[in-house]
């Protein structure tokens, strides 16, 4: 049931959305050099790397590491990339990765190939077995600004409650934090 919703959801977020993906596309190309889209490496369900599609908000030449890990972040941003972050923007290209079946709405966000202390705790902690989201229960509990281990806690609560009602609710307060811009540090 999970996967049927995923592809009927993302199909109809697709279609709305076409227009504001397709501006959004535009506006990445005319404001700095490179494509629009920017493939990063992740750690999908059984650790099994996948590419995922975002909004390039950061230069050609940015390190592939998580933006935390950045001696200045800020210093690496497209001059729309503070706003597409802040807004989410960035993550619509996931719809893709959705209708692909690399991920679902709802799951632990997928680590960076490289995050290798969050793979470890995932991994012992059974999280891995998990489908990655493009949200989750880590994502409206605190986002950018929890520790690693507070967020595969979340995860790990997430992977003992999973239910459909619990994954709309996740969803629903998603679009909210979004609207508020709540956690976003970069």
């Amino acid at each position: 049931m999970k996967r049927l919703f995923d592809l009927a959801l993302a199909t109809l977020l697709g279609l709305i959305l076409l227009a504001p993906i397709l501006a959004v596309a535009l506006a990445v190309r005319l404001t700095s050099r490179g494509p629009a889209l920017y493939w990063s490496d992740r750690v999908g369900q059984h650790n099994v790397i996948f590419k995922m599609p975002k909004f390039r908000s950061m230069r050609v030449d940015t390190p592939a590491v998580a933006t935390h890990l950045l001696p200045n972040p800020d210093a690496y941003l497209t001059p729309i990339g503070s706003f597409l972050r802040k807004s989410s923007l960035d993550e619509l290209p996931q719809l893709l990765s959705i209708l692909k079946g690399d991920m679902s709405f709802v799951g632990p966000r997928p680590a960076l190939f490289n995050q290798y202390d969050l793979i470890d705790l995932r991994n012992q902690a059974r999280v891995n077995e998990l489908l990655p989201g493009l949200t989750g229960w880590a994502q409206i509990n605190g986002r950018d600004e929890l520790p690693i281990p507070q967020k595969v806690k979340l995860d790990i609560d997430y992977l003992e409650a999973q239910s459909f009602w619990l994954d709309i609710k996740i969803i629903w307060m998603t679009g909210i934090k979004v609207l508020k811009r709540d956690n976003v540090t970069h």
